[in-house]
């Protein structure tokens, strides 16, 4: 048991679209579709594993305070804010508990600044750089999380 967290990346499929057309046969050709058409495809964009400071920071700022383990889409300007917000703190370390504070809760694993909250906004900063330079207005993102 204990906090997981996903970010997962959706991009709707549009019947007009070539490229789409082409997307949704190669999955339907995958998988065993029985004859319905793929309309969505969904990814694991990112998943942490007990990140607290960062799962308190969707909370905070995609899901209105609220920690219910529901799906929140986040907009492309939140997974930048949530970009910039590590970096500041991992450029000015003095700034965690104000900026990133780790946040407590069942099986929600240490609540110290320490090694793995550091690994853990380094991966988030190199995650939300490639995804906010390499992928397309098409795709849509998603938080949720499970304790």
């Amino acid at each position: 048991m204990g906090l997981d967290m996903y970010l997962n990346a959706k991009r709707y499929l549009w019947r007009v679209r070539e490229d789409d057309k082409q997307i949704a046969e190669k999955v339907g050709d995958t998988a065993d579709t029985h004859g319905m058409r793929v309309k969505e495809i969904c990814c694991e964009a990112m998943y942490w594993r007990k990140a607290n400071a960062i799962h308190y920071w969707f909370v905070q700022n995609v899901q209105n305070g609220d920690d219910d383990c529901r799906e929140y889409y986040v907009g492309r300007e939140k997974l930048k804010s949530l970009l910039d917000t590590c970096e500041a703190v991992v450029a000015d370390p003095s700034k965690a508990d104000e900026l990133l504070p780790p946040a407590e809760g069942f099986f929600f694993g240490s609540a110290n600044i320490d090694d793995w909250y550091w690994d853990d906004l380094k991966a988030t900063i190199e995650t939300m750089k490639s995804l906010l330079e390499d992928t397309g207005n098409e795709w849509e993102f998603y938080y949720a999380s499970s304790w």
